[in-house]
């Protein structure tokens, strides 16, 4: 049925020929595409082929969720080299010619829309307020942390791409999210800016943590002991853990706790 809708009648012999591939092509449609311009497209058997080396892609209309044709492809596929290629899978570099246009007609538009890569109030905030002081007035507002929506000045009329492009330069400071990422497999530890540890004791193994106290070693006991000042972050507990030989799967561990009891004030992400 899927290959019907494609417009391509294939019966069940057909999919078994050794010389004959039943595939499916995907491609990503950028945005602004216009009429005219090539992109790659990806070329997967269907059937059961082992490979697709030396093929070639018989034109073929790439549809949409909407079911509307936007391309064509059609060429020679070309399938990498190398020990542990999967041959059933191909490329066919600039295989596909767009036919629709999705490109914005940016002249007579009034009002844009931006939408930040990361969403974040603060962020958001400090755009709107350089935004507004580059055009001298009250032209972008913040719908949430992550949508700003600017308003084309008079001077800009019918120059909606002069205005995307003095937005662009601007320069903005984005704000940096409290956050610590670990990677389990690796022991790489990623600390954001100035993530603050407050007062807690722990105790892991061997392993004594305290958050306000002397300095870290050991005790008469052969404990390894952290004592950190009430106002350390979570790069020091990291450096003073790392002086102690603490092993990245209880690095980890630590984290977690400390985290659950809510003495680690950010996000902590495990990869």
């Amino acid at each position: 049925r899927m290959l019907d809708r494609l417009g391509k009648k294939v019966s069940g012999g057909d999919t078994s020929s050794k010389n004959v591939a039943a595939v499916i092509i995907t491609a990503n449609l950028p945005a602004f595409a216009r009429s005219g311009n090539k992109i790659d497209v990806t070329v997967s058997s269907l059937g059961d082929a082992k490979s697709l080396r030396g093929g070639t892609l018989i034109q073929t209309p790439l549809r949409a969720a909407d079911q509307q044709i936007y391309a064509v492809a059609q060429g020679h596929v070309l399938v990498g080299q190398g020990s542990g290629v999967h041959e059933a899978v191909a490329r066919v570099p600039d295989g596909a010619l767009i036919e629709r246009d999705l490109g914005q007609d940016f002249a007579s538009r009034k009002m844009f829309r931006l939408t930040l890569q990361n969403p974040d109030f603060t962020t958001a905030s400090r755009v709107v307020t350089i935004i507004n002081r580059r055009l001298s007035g009250k032209y972008a507002s913040a719908l949430d942390a992550g949508t700003i929506d600017v308003v084309s000045p008079p001077e800009y009329e019918g120059k909606g791409v002069e205005l995307l492009a003095t937005i662009e330069r601007l320069e903005i400071n984005p704000d940096v999210a409290a956050r610590v990422v670990v990677n389990e497999k690796t022991g790489t530890v990623v600390i954001g800016h100035q993530v603050k540890v407050s007062e807690v004791a722990l105790s892991h193994g061997d392993l004594s943590l305290k958050v306000e106290g002397a300095e870290s070693g050991k005790n008469d006991k052969g404990e390894r002991l952290v004592h950190l000042k009430e106002s350390a972050n979570v790069g020091d507990l990291v450096d003073a853990m790392n002086k102690l030989g603490v092993s990245p799967k209880d690095l980890i561990a630590i984290l977690q706790s400390i985290k659950a009891a809510g003495a680690l004030h950010g996000e902590l992400e495990i990869l």
